[in-house]
């Protein structure tokens, strides 16, 4: 694991940088900088505020935390010149404790305040209450950041060549202990800022060998949605900031345990200036729930609570680490410590083991998001706006709850949510609004905590608020009966048919959509909604308002139909158009049914899928066969690809497309539902696609080596490999994945069908799935091409039956009669697919059961009744 020392210093050392040599302390923007450097660097900046200041004074620094050196060396130079730093980005908060000195572009300013009076111990000020605007502050001292950073350290076994990168705000005592602690043993950090959902950090965090980082809860809900870091050196990743549930704990651990990195769950608070337990790794898959034991020099008890159950009382802690106090204006700076221990507010028991489990909170604060909220301050903010309500943390510690109570109207909930989160800081979906008639009271009549923490958003819902509105919409695309402003498409199992339709609806209301908006809740994208209400486009530019941006997979799959059933018709020969749809089955299977963190989750979703494909295919072939007897058995099982002859023969190979489409997506939602292999996808997303895509050329090239006279093209063995490369472009992330998937798939493509016109035509329609991922569409076309695609399914199984008819006489009529009747079939099972799924679940319809899939939309020659001359046996649209 590296050729680092283990170090548990004696002290921080933080005065003393240049003991740790030429080892490298910084990496930021593609500098690298030595503890020697480092040192040089703290000394002359520390030289330079001492020259701005009276000599021997004490001044009270505010410093706009930033992962730049520049900042790190302002922070250690005031940090070791003996002076007091406010960390904080507000300017007002700053104002109010009146700073000598400020620290912008590089250089130490006077503010021509002076300095309140400072007790010498104290080194640095935080906030306590996240963003709740509250003053007070913890008060911290140059022996409690030493000690913490020292029991960090030694816990964590940090090591001199180990590498962290900077996950975390600075001004955030956990992500601020990230950086002492590795500087107390010579590690190196790389300084960053972007969102651990840009794959450009987790690309340098790679280069520069990271080996841990750390996050909060969302941090982790993040990286689920957005994959899994590629860190081969990764050995450790440490979680705080608030409760993850059991289950996330217990899976990131078993994660951790098959890729060879450790999972260690934390707990503190800024009074404990930063950490006061840790849940040793080995224990975190069996011990999910508990946050450990005390770090080296703390210690815990419980303080008996009135009212709590057996064996549960407040949680105390002891140890060097506990915060001098708190301040709440510039005179409280003077004070000396005040405290020995810390009662935390959190109820908690000791475990049989000796572990820690907290059960809840005495207090009126919520943990929430790495922020603690002060419930009390956020009520009466809301009182002044003339608004009673009643607010705590929610039992599953994900969301804070307001009760507001008056049977309120939108607009009032609307003014309370925006107040709220202008206030707190906490994501729209983190607030959860519910109107009551009264707020629920105690015997007492104080307002009881525990019934507004179980209060449920709404599930009835009217009005023409944006949030309502797109609940509505988001019920009748999806097909499902309960809907609440914190789901999102992909949590409510949407697949790539509802994201056609749904996409385009919300584009209409709330203009141009964020890339990832279906991994949003729809409270979020309510925020996107115009000021007068959904829909609204005014102000708009004028290319605006006549083309719209829509998703690429949208029009390849329109256009894909229409190349299809006009070939068949005669109409004009432009064929290729199903291999394109193959590509595109690949990337909405990696993009619908690749979300999930459990296997259990992830099978369920591509079983509906399948579903959605095989049901109305199954029916539909098989009444035509009752009624024509055109088909064989195993052609209305679907299994003609997999039981029939290698050559192409009509019409039992009608439905090619289908089979499949259909046996790769099956195959891939088994494949990655193996836990060994999701794990593997979810740290290796795009390395894994290109890999199979690879693998999958091999029968592709081999038919052309050994001149195989059978049917390639059309043969779930020779073709899949379009399924995978469609699954890398849906996954690539950067420009040079992008390059490789583009490469696999033009490597693939020519020469495959024997016809270079229709080798050009796949790889356009493949290039534009790995490039473009949305493109200007006409206005006007925009509704008609999203019926289209969204219909292609059934446009594909029903054509075979209905082009003949008009195709000698008329070929423009076959295909306009073979598009009516695939929408009219399409709009009938998207009216009566929700009552079936409500008949066949019974209470179970949270899970919608409407449209087919994603991948439906291709074709194939025309019906036995004709030979169709130059399409027959080729045909592969």
């Amino acid at each position: 694991m590296g050729e680092g020392t283990v170090e548990a210093p004696a002290s921080a050392g933080f005065a003393d940088l240049a003991r740790h040599g030429e080892r490298t302390a910084l990496r930021a923007g593609g500098r690298v900088v030595s503890y020697a450097e480092l040192d040089r660097r703290v000394t002359t900046a520390r030289d330079a505020l001492e020259a701005l200041t009276p000599p021997g004074s004490r001044q009270l620094m505010r410093l706009d935390p930033a992962p730049t050196v520049d900042f790190v060396v302002a922070w250690l130079a005031a940090l070791t010149g003996g002076h007091t730093t406010l960390l904080t980005r507000d300017r007002g908060l700053g104002a109010a404790y009146l700073p000598s000195v400020e620290h912008a572009d590089g250089a130490w300013h006077r503010t021509g305040t002076t300095a309140p009076r400072l007790h010498p111990d104290l080194r640095l000020l935080l906030s306590t209450s996240g963003s709740t605007g509250s003053p007070k502050l913890v008060r911290l001292s140059a022996s409690n950041l030493d000690a913490n950073a020292r029991a960090i350290a030694t816990y964590l076994g940090l090591r001199s060549d180990d590498v962290a990168v900077t996950t975390l705000p600075l001004d955030y005592c956990y992500g601020l202990s990230v950086l002492h602690s590795h500087l107390a043993v010579g590690a190196s950090l790389l300084l960053d800022d972007r969102s651990v959902t840009d794959p450009g950090l987790w690309a340098d965090a790679r280069d520069h060998g990271v080996t841990s980082f750390a996050g909060v809860p969302y941090t982790f809900d993040l990286l689920g949605a957005a994959g899994w870091p590629d860190l081969p050196r990764l050995r450790q990743v440490t979680q705080a900031g608030g409760r993850m549930a059991p289950e996330r704990v217990r899976a990131l651990a078993e994660q951790g345990a098959r890729e060879g990195w450790e999972l260690v769950v934390m707990y503190g608070q800024t009074e404990a200036t930063a950490r006061m337990a840790y849940l040793p790794p080995d224990l975190a898959a069996s011990h999910p729930g508990a946050v450990g034991v005390a770090i080296p020099g703390g210690s815990f008890r419980l303080e008996p609570v009135d009212g709590a159950e057996a064996g549960v009382g407040e949680l105390v802690y002891s140890g060097p680490n506990v915060m001098m106090g708190y301040a709440e204006s510039p005179a409280d700076l003077a004070r000396s410590a005040e405290l020995t221990e810390l009662r935390t507010g959190d109820l908690a028991r000791f475990t049989e083991d000796g572990l820690v489990e907290i059960v809840g909170r005495r207090s009126r604060f919520a943990k929430l998001f790495g922020q603690r909220i002060d419930l009390d301050r956020v009520q009466t903010l809301l009182a002044l706006g003339g608004h009673d309500t009643g607010c705590a943390e929610a039992d599953d510690a994900e969301q804070l709850v307001v009760a507001v109570p008056g049977d309120p109207d939108a607009g009032v909930l609307a003014e309370v949510g925006a107040t709220v989160v202008a206030e707190t800081g906490l994501p729209a979906h983190a607030v959860r609004l519910v109107p009551v008639r009264t707020l629920p009271r105690l015997a007492n009549g104080k307002l009881d905590q525990q019934a507004v923490a179980r209060l449920e958003a709404p599930l009835e819902v009217d009005g023409d608020s944006p949030v309502r509105s797109l609940v509505r919409l988001y019920e009748r695309v999806l097909g499902r009966d309960v809907v609440g402003p914190h789901d999102s498409f992909v949590t409510l199992g949407g697949d790539s048919l509802s994201y056609v339709e749904l996409s385009l609806r919300l584009e209409h209301r709330l203009g141009r959509l964020p890339s990832d908006w279906q991994h949003r809740t729809i409270a979020d994208l309510a925020l996107l909604a115009p000021a007068a209400g959904c829909p609204g486009e005014a102000g708009t530019t004028a290319r605006h308002r006549w083309f719209a941006r829509i998703d690429t997979t949208i029009p390849l799959r329109a256009l894909a139909i229409l190349m299809i059933v006009g070939s068949h018709t005669d109409l004009w020969v432009l064929v290729g158009g199903a291999h394109v749809l193959l590509g595109v089955a690949g990337a909405n299977f990696a993009r619908f049914h690749l979300t999930d963190e459990h296997a259990r989750e992830r099978l369920r979703r591509v079983r509906r899928a399948a579903a959605r494909i095989a049901v109305p295919a199954v029916l539909w072939i098989g009444l035509v066969t009752l009624l024509t007897g055109d088909y064989p058995l195993r052609t209305v099982l679907l299994l003609n690809d997999v039981l029939g002859g290698r050559d192409w023969s009509e019409p039992a190979w009608h439905y090619w497309f289908v089979e499949v489409a259909l046996l790769c997506a099956v195959t891939a939602g088994l494949l990655t539902s193996v836990p060994r292999v999701m794990a593997l996808e979810q740290r290796h997303r795009f390395g894994l696609a290109a890999i199979l895509a690879a693998v999958l050329l091999v029968p592709r090239f081999w038919a052309d080596l050994t001149s195989y006279d059978g049917d390639v093209i059309h043969s779930s063995l020779f073709v899949a490999w379009l399924f995978a490369g469609g699954w890398a472009a849906a996954v690539a992330r950067s420009t040079g994945q992008r390059v490789v998937a583009a490469a696999l798939l033009v490597a693939g493509t020519w020469g495959f069908t024997g016809d270079t016109q229709r080798d050009l035509v796949i790889i356009g329609g493949l290039m534009a799935l790995v490039w473009l991922p949305t493109v200007p569409w006409p206005r006007p076309l925009v509704g008609p091409t999203g019926a289209l695609a969204s219909a292609s399914l059934y446009v594909y199984l029903t054509h075979w039956q209905v082009y003949p008819h008009l195709e000698d006489r008329w070929p423009l009529g076959g295909l306009l009669a073979s598009l009516a009747v695939g929408l009219l079939a399409w709009r009938v099972v998207e009216r009566l697919a929700p009552a079936a799924t409500r008949l066949a679940r019974l209470p179970q319809h949270v899970r919608p059961a409407r449209r087919p899939d994603p991948r439906p939309t291709p074709a194939r020659p025309v019906r036995s009744a004709r030979s169709h001359h130059h399409l027959t046996g080729q045909e592969a649209r």
